[in-house]
C-alpha cells in the first residue's frame, strides 16, 4: 500500500498566509462595500480579483507567484476551505428557506425556473455555435463547445444569490423565495446538463441511462430527505440534546450536513445541494438548538463565506482578454448572458403572475453566476472544452454578474412594494418577530387526560401559529397500558401537527417531564390536577415541574362553567379578563389573551390595578403609558379590547370583582415562580385566583431570573 505524501512545511506556511490575505482583504472590502450601501458580497468577490494575477500578479509578480503558486497541493488546501464555505453558506440558506411558502408559490416558482433556464440555454447554445475556433479548447468541436456555452449561460450561483438575498433582507419576501427556488432548479438542472456535456467530451456519446439514473436519484433524495430524513435528523438531534452540551449538538449538526453533502456528491450532483437540504431539515427540526444555528451563521458569514467568495476570482488572469477578438466576444457573452437571464426570468415571472418589477428583480438576482460558474469553467478547461481565453471570459462573466446584481437589485426593489397576501404575511411575521410567546413553534403538553388537560390543549391550539408543533407526553408506570383518556386531548389538537410520547417512570414522573421540556420546546403547558379545586393542593409532580421548569409555563384550571368535555364547544372562552402588569410574564399574558380573542372571537377587558395608595402626576402618566401600550398590542394582534385602570388594595380580589361584574368566563395573568418554604410560590395574587376564582384561570408562569422585560 502506498504511503500518502505529507504536506510540506512550505505548503502549510503558504496556506496560512493565503488564508490571512484572503480573509483580511475580503472582510476589509466587504466592510467598504457596506459603507457605500452595497452588500458585503460585492467587496468579498472583488478580493479574489485583486489578489489574483489580474492585479496583484501584475503589480508584484514575484511576491504573487510565491504566495499563490497555483500548485496542486496549495490549490487543494485552499479549495477545501472554499468548498466548506459553500456548504456552510448553503446550510444557512436552508435555515431561511420556507418550504410552506414555496409550496404556496409552487406555480410561480416552476414558471420562473423554466423561463430563467430555457432562454439562457438556447441563447447560450446559439452564441457558442457562432464563436470562432480560436476560443475552443483543444478537445472541442462546434457542437460540444456550443453545448458547454449553453450550460455556462444557463447556470446561476445559488450561494451568491442566497448571500445577496440574506444581506438585503429579501429571504422572507415572495420575490426572494421565488428567486432562491429558481436558482436551485437552475443549478440542479445545469449540473445534470453538464454531465451530458462531460459525457460527450470523455466518451463521445451522451449516457442517457446514466443521466436518467442521476435525475431519479436526485428526486428520490429530495423526497426521502424531506420526509424520512427529517425524522432521522430529529432523532439524532434529540439524542444530542439529551446528552447535553453545545459541542455535541454542533458536531451532530455538521455531521448531518457532511453526510447529505457526501450523498449528493455520490449521486453525481454537487455537495452544495446536500448542504442546502441539510439546512432545510435542520432548520425545521424542533430539537435544533438556536445557539448552534447562530454559531453556524456567524462562522459562515464572518470566516468561511468571505474566503469562498475571495477564492472565486483568484486563479484567473483577465489580462488575456486585452486583445480585440477576446474583448469583442467577452462583451458579446456578457451581453447575451445578462439579456437571456433577464428575458427568461421576465417572461417566466409574468406567466406566473408576478409584476413587471418583481420579474425584473428576479432576473437581476438570477443573473449572478458566482463561483459555481468558475467551478464550471475550471471543469471546461480541464476537459479541453475551453482554452485560456474562453476560460477568462467565463470567469469574467461570473464575477461581473455577481458584482452587478446587488447594486441593480436595490433600485428595482424600491419599486416592488408588498401587497395583498404578501403584505399581510410580512406584517404578521414582523409582529411575531417581536412577540414574547405568540411565536412559539414547539410546545409540550404533559397529561394523563382529564378536563383541565383538554382545556389546556384548546388554549394551546388557540395561542399557537398553524405551523407550530405540540408534543403530548404521557408519563406512565409501565408501557402497554391503554391510553383512551388521552384521546380527548388529541382530538382537540386534531388539526395540528402533534407527537404522542409515552414514557415510563414509576417514582419521578416530574423528571421525565422536565427532561422532555429541555428538548427544544419553547412552552410547557399543564392542566392542574382535577381535585385541585377541592383540596387547593397541587400534586407533588406538578409542584416539582412548576419549581424547576426551564421554559415558560401555562397553568390552566377550568372554571365552574366547564363541567365536562361537552362544555368545550367553542363557547367556553368568550369574555377574557386580562390582568395588566407590564412585566415579561405580564406581556406574555397579554399576547395570550389577544391571541385567544382572535382565535375564539372573544372580547377582552384589560385591567391595570394600582395597589399603592399614593397618587401624583408621575404615577398617572406611568399608568396611562401602560394602558396605551396595551391598546397598541391589542391592535397589533387584531383584537378588540377594552382597557381601564382601577385602584384597589389587593389586585387579585379586584380582578375577580371585575370579572364577576363583566361576566367574564376566563381570567388571564402572568406570574413568576420562586421557591418559598420548600415549594414553588407563584405570588399571593396568582395563587388566590387559582384557588378562589369561579372563572377559568390561565397563568403564564416564568422561571425566576427569566421574567425581566426587555
Amino acid at each position: 500500500m502506498s504511503m500518502l505524501t505529507p504536506v510540506g512545511e512550505h505548503e502549510l506556511l503558504l496556506f496560512w498566509i493565503q488564508l490571512v490575505l484572503l480573509l483580511a482583504t475580503a472582510r476589509g472590502l466587504g466592510a467598504l462595500a457596506q459603507h457605500f450601501n452595497q452588500p458585503r458580497v460585492v467587496g468579498e468577490l472583488s478580493a479574489g480579483v485583486i489578489l489574483g494575477p489580474s492585479i496583484f500578479g501584475r503589480l508584484l509578480p514575484d511576491v504573487a507567484s510565491w504566495v499563490f503558486p497555483g500548485g496542486q497541493v496549495e490549490s487543494a488546501l485552499l479549495l477545501a476551505i472554499a468548498w466548506l464555505g459553500i456548504a456552510l453558506l448553503l446550510v444557512v440558506t436552508g435555515f431561511e428557506t420556507d418550504l410552506g411558502l414555496l409550496r404556496r408559490l409552487g406555480g410561480p416558482a416552476i414558471s420562473l425556473s423554466t423561463g430563467s433556464l430555457v432562454v439562457p440555454l438556447l441563447l447560450g447554445f446559439g452564441t457558442g455555435w457562432i464563436m470562432p475556433e480560436t476560443l475552443w479548447g483543444d478537445q472541442a468541436n462546434r457542437l460540444g463547445f456550443a453545448l458547454f456555452m449553453g450550460v455556462a449561460l444557463s447556470i446561476s450561483a445559488l450561494p451568491v444569490i442566497a448571500k445577496i438575498m440574506v444581506e438585503m433582507n429579501l429571504m422572507r419576501r415572495n420575490v426572494g423565495q421565488l428567486t432562491i427556488a429558481a436558482a436551485m432548479a437552475n443549478d440542479l438542472i445545469g449540473w445534470m446538463l453538464l454531465g451530458v456535456v462531460v459525457g460527450i467530451f470523455t466518451a463521445g456519446v451522451v449516457d442517457v441511462t446514466g443521466l436518467s439514473i442521476t435525475v431519479l436519484s436526485v428526486v428520490a433524495f429530495l423526497v426521502l430527505g424531506l420526509t424520512i430524513g427529517q425524522r432521522i435528523a430529529d432523532w439524532v438531534l434529540r439524542r444530542a440534546r439529551s446528552a447535553g452540551g453545545f459541542g455535541g449538538a454542533l458536531s451532530t449538526t455538521l455531521l448531518v450536513v457532511f453526510v447529505l453533502g457526501a450523498i449528493t456528491q455520490a449521486l453525481g450532483v454537487e455537495a452544495v445541494l446536500g448542504a442546502l437540504v441539510a439546512g432545510v431539515i435542520l432548520g425545521r427540526s424542533r430539537y435544533q438548538r438556536q445557539d448552534v444555528k447562530r454559531s453556524i451563521e456567524v462562522l459562515s458569514n464572518a470566516v468561511f463565506a468571505p474566503i469562498f467568495f475571495a477564492t472565486a476570482g483568484l486563479y484567473v488572469d483577465l489580462a488575456v482578454l486585452f486583445e480585440p477578438t477576446a474583448i469583442f466576444w467577452a462583451v458579446v457573452v456578457l451581453g447575451v448572458a445578462a439579456i437571456a437571464k433577464l428575458l427568461g426570468s421576465f417572461v417566466g415571472g409574468r406567466i406566473a403572475g408576478m409584476s413587471n418589477m418583481e420579474s425584473l428583480a428576479a432576473g437581476i438576482g438570477l443573473n449572478a453566476r458566482g463561483a459555481m460558474e468558475i467551478v464550471l469553467a475550471t471543469i471546461g478547461l480541464a476537459l479541453g472544452a475551453l482554452n485560456d481565453t474562453s476560460y477568462a471570459i467565463i470567469v469574467l462573466l461570473a464575477v461581473a454578474t455577481s458584482m452587478a446584481a446587488p447594486p441593480l437589485l436595490r433600485p428595482a426593489l424600491r419599486r416592488v412594494e408588498p401587497a395583498g397576501e404578501e403584505a399581510e404575511r410580512l406584517e404578521q411575521e414582523e409582529m411575531l418577530s417581536k412577540a414574547v410567546i405568540a411565536n412559539v413553534q414547539s410546545a409540550l403538553l404533559p397529561t394523563r387526560g382529564g378536563l383541565n388537560s383538554m382545556l389546556a390543549a384548546k388554549v394551546l391550539d388557540g395561542l399557537l401559529q398553524p405551523s407550530a408543533h405540540v408534543t403530548i407526553l404521557s408519563v406512565r408506570e409501565r408501557l402497554g397500558t391503554t391510553i383512551p383518556e388521552l384521546e380527548g386531548v388529541r382530538s382537540v389538537l386534531a388539526n395540528r401537527a402533534t407527537d404522542l410520547r409515552v414514557e415510563t417512570q414509576r417514582d419521578d414522573p416530574a423528571a421525565e417531564i422536565l427532561k422532555e421540556a429541555g428538548m427544544g420546546h419553547r412552552l410547557l403547558t399543564l392542566g392542574l390536577n382535577e381535585d385541585f379545586a377541592g383540596s387547593h393542593e397541587l400534586s407533588a409532580p406538578i409542584q416539582r415541574v412548576i419549581a424547576d421548569t426551564p421554559i415558560p409555563l401555562l397553568l390552566v384550571r377550568h372554571g365552574s362553567h366547564v363541567r365536562g368535555p361537552r362544555d368545550l364547544d367553542g363557547r367556553e372562552i368568550r369574555r377574557i379578563l386580562l390582568g395588566v402588569t407590564g412585566t415579561l410574564p405580564g406581556r406574555a399574558a397579554e399576547e395570550l389573551a389577544f391571541r385567544l380573542s382572535t382565535s375564539f372571537d372573544a372580547e377582552v377587558l384589560a385591567i391595570h390595578v394600582v395597589t399603592r395608595g399614593e397618587s401624583g402626576n408621575e404615577r398617572s402618566a406611568a399608568v396611562e403609558r401602560q394602558l396605551t401600550r396595551v391598546k397598541e398590542v391589542a391592535e397589533t394582534f387584531g383584537s378588540g379590547s377594552h382597557v381601564q385602570a382601577r385602584r384597589a388594595p389587593a389586585a387579585a380580589e379586584e380582578l375577580v370583582r371585575a370579572a364577576d361584574e363583566w361576566r367574564a368566563d376566563t381570567i388571564v395573568l402572568g406570574a413568576t415562580v420562586r421557591p418559598v418554604g420548600g415549594r414553588p410560590f407563584l405570588g399571593h395574587g396568582t395563587e388566590w385566583l387559582l384557588e378562589h376564582a369561579r372563572q377559568t384561570v390561565i397563568s403564564v408562569v416564568y422561571p425566576l431570573g427569566e421574567d425581566k422585560a426587555d
